[in-house]
């Protein structure tokens, strides 16, 4: 039998659970798909192609992505205040189709748990665990929606009936012993969702910066730019200030070492980009130096294909590999000045890639070296 509302006094009842359940799946939906996409961009499939314009997209998308995942907390929490003694309900497993019910319900909650909270912990740039967080906050995504696509086909036929009707549907009902109302509760719990919308969005949104009171990165920084590695953290003082500095350029068969006096006698460019990074935080900033795209032509490069810039910086992100699109946009540079000012040791001094529609860990600081492909 199909449990009603008139059977679940208080909050505990289908109908709350069922809005909530909706509000949570829309949220991990839009959290999943622009995940997917900012996992594509980093990492591309061999399929995958990413473009160049506009160049707010990546922003954009970002900035949903964080967004939407900081909105599920509360919606979350919510849910599993009114649904938790269910989910010790005896028998815990029973028949085999129980079992795989409880099980998918079991890995839902506590992948959907630990997705929410590692990607709270990665926007605040604290890592207290061992393991690769892109890899691993990726592959839980899918036992996430996995997780929920068999939920809802268990789930389905209750879901409907309990949508088809109106949250408070019995005076005896309405109230739980605390004297909340259902729709009360419900509307505490849309207003925790947009508060925490509110507490991260200035990071995206600079209309809403004063009101981001959780948000790590608010725009404060040299030159007007957060920062999230310096240069005394990436080990790159001591070559990134030498006189001896040089910018290797390669091609297929023509090398070139560059000075910085070097790169400053070449055409400089200025162009106005967002630096939009993977925590969900934007800055737009007036960048000036030389198009990548003219670089590469120096060393016979025809725009056509990828190129890969490689930092003084050793490690995971020393090295990245820029698609063509961006590679062949006039409004890609390596930059050597920023606001106005030479470019800040902390920001890549003394030159670093700034490209539209890209991920900020992919926009290499401290720039060493450049193979055309």
């Amino acid at each position: 039998m199909t449990t009603t509302d008139d059977d679940t006094p208080g909050l505990r009842s289908p109908r709350i659970t069922a809005r909530i359940g909706v509000a949570l799946g829309v949220s991990f939906a839009i959290c999943f798909v622009t995940g997917l996409l900012s996992h594509w961009i980093q990492h591309p499939p061999t399929w995958f192609d990413w473009i160049s314009r506009p160049i707010w997209l990546y922003l954009v998308t970002q900035g949903v992505h964080v967004i939407s995942g900081c909105v599920a907390i509360p919606l979350l929490l919510a849910k599993l205040a009114v649904v938790y003694p269910k989910l010790f309900e005896k028998p815990l497993l029973g028949s085999p189709a129980r079992a795989l019910e409880r099980a998918s319900i079991a890995v839902l909650v506590s992948a959907s748990i630990f997705q929410l909270l590692t990607g709270l912990l990665n926007i605040a740039q604290w890592y207290p665990w061992s393991f690769f967080f892109p890899a691993t906050h990726y592959a839980m995504a899918y036992v996430v929606v996995g997780a929920l696509a068999i939920h809802i086909a268990v789930k389905l036929p209750i879901i409907r009936n309990a949508l088809d009707g109106p949250v408070d549907r019995r005076a005896s009902d309405r109230r739980a012993p605390s004297g909340l109302t259902r729709r009360g509760f419900l509307n505490l719990t849309w207003a925790a969702g947009g508060l925490s919308a509110l507490a991260f969005a200035g990071q995206t949104i600079p209309l809403l910066r004063p009101v981001a009171f959780l948000a790590p990165r608010n725009g404060d920084g040299p030159q007007g730019l957060p920062i999230n590695r310096t240069a005394e953290a990436a080990g790159v003082i001591g070559p990134a200030t030498d006189a001896g500095y040089r910018l290797r350029v390669a091609g297929r068969e023509v090398t070139r070492d560059m000075t910085l006096d070097d790169l400053r006698l070449l055409p400089q460019r200025t162009v106005n980009l967002p630096i939009a990074c993977v925590e969900g935080w934007s800055v737009g900033a007036t960048w000036t130096g030389v198009r990548l795209a003219d670089l590469a032509a120096l060393v016979g490069g025809d725009g056509s294909r990828g190129v890969r810039v490689i930092s003084l910086e050793r490690g995971l992100y020393a090295v990245s590999d820029v698609p063509a699109a961006q590679s062949a946009d006039p409004l890609t540079l390596i930059a050597l000045r920023l606001n106005g000012e030479t470019l800040n040791l902390d920001h890549g001094y003394p030159c670093r890639l700034i490209a539209p529609n890209l991920p900020g860990v992919m926009q290499t600081k401290w720039v060493s070296r450049i193979e055309i492909s």
